[in-house]
C-alpha cells in the first residue's frame, strides 16, 4: 500500500522550508522593501534547524520562524531601513501666493 504523509510530518522536512525561503526571496525581488526578505531568513533558519536533525514539532517552528523572521525584519530596517533626506518637509503652500 502507498504511504500519505501526515501534513505535520511534511512541515518537518527541510527542503520544504528552504523552498518557502527561495521562494519568499523572489517575492521580494517583485516587490522591494525588505518586507519579504525577513520572513525568508525566518524560513532559512528553520530549514538550518531541520536539517541539523532537531525534532521540532510544528508550532515550535512556527514559533521560530516569527520570532527570527521579526528579529531579522527589524534588523533590517534599522540598518538599511528610511534613509534620511527621504522625506520631504514643505514650509509653504503653492496656493497661499
Amino acid at each position: 500500500m502507498e504511504q500519505v504523509m501526515d501534513a505535520s510530518a511534511l512541515w518537518s522536512e527541510w527542503w520544504l522550508w528552504a523552498a518557502f525561503a527561495i521562494g519568499l526571496v523572489i517575492f521580494e525581488i517583485f516587490a522591494p522593501g525588505f518586507v519579504f526578505l525577513g520572513f525568508a531568513v525566518g524560513a532559512a533558519v528553520v530549514a538550518i534547524l531541520a536539517l541539523l536533525g532537531l525534532a521540532i514539532s510544528l508550532p515550535w517552528m512556527l514559533v521560530i520562524f516569527g520570532c527570527v523572521s521579526i528579529a531579522a525584519w527589524l534588523g533590517m530596517r534599522s540598518v538599511i531601513g528610511v534613509r534620511s533626506g527621504q522625506t520631504k518637509h514643505f514650509d509653504s503652500d503653492i496656493n497661499e501666493n
